[in-house]
Order: C-alpha cells, then sequence, then structure tokens
C-alpha cells in the first residue's frame, strides 16, 4: 500500500512511487532556531547571501527563525595550526563574541569528504557542551540543498519533519495499542588494515510513543572486530551501565510513565552463522537489563535481523524498470520453515534495486507476515533525513549514523597507546583495555544528533 504523510497545518498527502515533495508544504512540528551563531572554519563562501537563502528558505517550512548572533571568521593564521588547536581557538573566540552558551551552531567547512576538523568539532560540541550542530561544506548551495539541510536541523532541534498518517492517528495494528520501544542496533568496525581500531557499537531507541518517527541514539566502544554487542548490559556493582538500560528510562519518560510491553529489536550486519548468538547473548543481555530496572516487569520481544549484503535481486519479467517501491517477495526464495521476508522499500534508481532480506528470529508479539512486513514498510518511510522511503527500516539507519558520527570522535586522538600494546593486533579479544569513548552531554544525549 502507498502510505499516506502528514505535513503541518493538517494536510495530508500520499507517497509517489516512494517519493514525495515538501516544496509549498509546511514541517509537522517545526523547531525555533534561535540563540544560534555561524562558524566559518575557512570555507570561502558569500556568508551573508548563505545566512539569508537559509532563512528565505526555513520560513517556507515553517520554522521560526532568527538571525545569527554573530559569525565567527577562522583566522587565516590558524588554517595550517594542527585540528585540536583549530577547534578550541574557535571556542575561545565563541565564549568571547557570545552572550551565553548558543543553542545551535552552523559550521562552515572547507572540504565535504573527511575534513579533519569535523571529529574533533562534533566532539567538542556534542560532548563537551552540548550544543547541537550542523555542517555544511558550501560548494553548490541551491534551494534543494537549504531545504534538505533544514530537514535535519529541524529533527537534531527536536522536531518532526513529517508523520505517517498512522502514526498521528495511533492506527499502527500491534505497535499502536501497546506501549512499544523499538530498537536498532549495529556494529561498525574499523577499515581492513586497522586491527587495533576499536568498533563501534550503537543502539537506538525509539521514543514519545506511540510515534515511531523519534528516536535517540547511545553508543560505546567494544574490543576489534567483534561482532556481538558486549555492552547491552554492563553490571557495575547493583548498577546496570549498558546501553540498553538508558534506552529504557528515556522511552518510559518521553512516554508519559509507560514501560514498554513490547519491545522490537532491529539488527543489522550478522551472518546467519550467528543468528543463534544474537538469541543466546544479545538477547538474554536485553532481559538482563530489563530485569535488572524491575524483575516483576516481562515484555514480549521480537527479533529481526536485516541482511544488505546478499545476491538475490529481482526484476520485472518484459519491463527495463526497477521492482516498484513496497515490493514484498515472502514465498518461492524463502527458507521453508523460518520466517524471512525480502523487501525493496526504495524506488532504485538506475540499475538494479537491492532487496533487504529480513529474518524474523524470535516473535513473542505474535505479528502475522503481513502485519510484520506493513510494519517494517512503514519504517522506511520515518526517515527524517530525506523526502524518500529508504531501503532498510529507519533505525537501523540511524544506528548506522551514529556510530560513524561517535567514530569520527576517536579518528583522531592518539590511538598509539592501545595499538602498541596489542602487538600488531593479533593478540587475544580483549587484552588491551578498550579506550571508552566520551560520553554525550546530557542536553544533547536524547536528541537525534546523527541526524
Amino acid at each position: 500500500t502507498r502510505p499516506k504523510l502528514k505535513a503541518g497545518n493538517g494536510e495530508e498527502f500520499f507517497a509517489r512511487n516512494g517519493r514525495w515533495n515538501i516544496a509549498r508544504k509546511k514541517l509537522i512540528r517545526t523547531s525555533s532556531v534561535k540563540r544560534w551563531s555561524v562558524v566559518n572554519f575557512s570555507a570561502r563562501c558569500d556568508l551573508r547571501g548563505l545566512v539569508q537563502d537559509l532563512k528565505r528558505v526555513a520560513t517556507g517550512m515553517g520554522l521560526e527563525y532568527e538571525d545569527p548572533h554573530t559569525v565567527i571568521e577562522e583566522s587565516p593564521s590558524l588554517r595550517r595550526a594542527p585540528v585540536a588547536r583549530r577547534v578550541e581557538e574557535m571556542f575561545a573566540q565563541i565564549k568571547a563574541k557570545l552572550p551565553g552558551a548558543p543553542l545551535f551552531l552552523l559550521c562552515l567547512l572547507p572540504e565535504r569528504k573527511n575534513c579533519e576538523v569535523y571529529g574533533p568539532w562534533k566532539k567538542k560540541c556534542l560532548a563537551d557542551f552540548g550544543i547541537v550542530t550542523q555542517c555544511l561544506a558550501p560548494q553548490r548551495v541551491n534551494d534543494q540543498y537549504l531545504s534538505n539541510l533544514l530537514l535535519k536541523i529541524n529533527a537534531k532541534l527536536g522536531g518532526l519533519n513529517t508523520l505517517l498518517q498512522i502514526e498521528a492517528a495511533r492506527a499502527i495494528p500491534i505497535v499502536g495499542k501497546v506501549p512499544t520501544i523499538i530498537l536498532g542496533m549495529d556494529v561498525s568496525h574499523g577499515q581492513p588494515g586497522q586491527s587495533d581500531r576499536p568498533s563501534i557499537a550503537a543502539v537506538v531507541s525509539s521514543r514519545e510513543w506511540p510515534l515511531i518517527s523519534k528516536y535517540r541514539a547511545t553508543v560505546h566502544t567494544q574490543s576489534p572486530k567483534q561482532e556481538m554487542m558486549a555492552s547491552l548490559f554492563k553490571p557495575r556493582g547493583t548498577e546496570d551501565d549498558g546501553l540498553i538500560r538508558e534506552s529504557l528510562i528515556d522511552f518510559y519518560t518521553s512516554s508519559g510513565k509507560r514501560k514498554p510491553d513490547q519491545v522490537i529489536i532491529f539488527r543489522d550486519g550478522v551472518s546467519e552463522s550467528q543468528f543463534t548468538q544474537v538469541i543466546n547473548i544479545e538477547l538474554e543481555q536485553i532481559i538482563e537489563a530489563c530485569k535488572c530496572l524491575d524483575d516483576k516487569w516481562e515484555p514480549k520481544f521480537t527479533v529481526i535481523v536485516a541482511q544488505k549484503n546478499h545476491h538475490t535481486r529481482f526484476f520485472q519479467t518484459n519491463s527495463p524498470e526497477n521492482v516498484p517501491p513496497g515490493t514484498v517477495v515472502d514465498k518461492q526464495v524463502c527458507h521453508p520453515k523460518n520466517f524471512d521476508f525480502y523487501m525493496c522499500a526504495h524506488a532504485g534508481m538506475i540499475g538494479t534495486s537491492r532487496p533487504t532480506h529480513y529474518h524474523v528470529l524470535h516473535d513473542e508479539i505474535g505479528f502475522s507476515g503481513d502485519e510484520l512486513q506493513e510494519f517494517v514498510h512503514s519504517l522506511s518511510y520515518v526517515y527524517q533525513r530525506s523526502t524518500t522511503a529508504i531501503s532498510v527500516a529507519a533505525p537501523i539507519a540511524y544506528a548506522h549514523l551514529a556510530a560513524a558520527q561517535v567514530g569520527t570522535f576517536m579518528k583522531f586522538d592518539d590511538m598509539s597507546d592501545t595499538s602498541s600494546s596489542q602487538g600488531g593486533g593479533h593478540t587475544s579479544v580483549g587484552s588491551a583495555p578498550v579506550p571508552e569513548l566520551p560520553r554525550l552531554h546530557e542536553k544533547v544525549r536524547s536528541s537525534m544528533f546523527f541526524c
């Protein structure tokens, strides 16, 4: 079915072919861009024009948009300085020129990919000061670019761009009836050749039930190349310092003091040989984390693994077109006994679109095949960064983003102390202490900072 979406001013519209246009539409829940400033790390750009264009596009989308307090330029003598110093100096200027801590910073970077300032800048803003920040590299900036940028800014500042109509009407089967938390879990590893780079585990969790569009993330490091998540439940004395506890508490406080009676877990990046480990190790840890919070509380669990690295493709006979968005295959090419299905939720570009293969490893909630497919399809439409359906359920996409962004915090830290103790990275797992990531500041901890 074609999902129906809701924008601001009560406007409702259908997605056509997995896409929709928000030009001349208002966003459904807008944040206000106030007490903010622009910082420029030596990017060449007509700044005044950019700020004016941003204001014009933002007003069209219904955002309250104040003019920036000031624009802070990096002094040219610092361009060749070490990255840490450039970021420190920029914050010294922010403290000197602003009356108090800004609520938002727009950061202009000189080059798009792999800009060395990005990681240290994000770390300083998110971990040390709790400031929401949006980076851009102004090469070809047009209105389309700016409206995409504002989708991200609105989501980061606590707004919502569009909602599914069934979500707004509390009409999602099963999930809309009983308090349900949706988790997305992913582990990202260093590039080949970096055997001593810790792996990064991210858990993204839904908040403000009955919404399925709002999420937050927690991220931890673990031993290099370890695929199973080690820190879902981490007892320290009587306390639990794991990733799941924080998600459950946040769900409770943001959903009107309700505990989730249903937990739906989307796990990415595991092969079929590891399915039993997901159930025996990860699900067990999640159950422990729930028991640690309240030993009388017994939610129902559903565990779904998503795989994109496979060689199955679908095409339409007698047509050069890709399969239409929303195509589901759950017969013939699936497992004869297990509960699995292929879904192509997105509109494929040129070339053959790759479906996502979902495996339901465990289902206590008791979804029928159609209900679960409809629900996963809905989750491809709640990704706040784009106006298209995406190829995988949004919590998984967010877990990738959170792991990647927080991973840049470590990229430029001096990792030599861990690499030397590991002797080339061939020692047994867990022999060297894994450097811990800095915790995010409480002001941004529950925001969609990764958006």
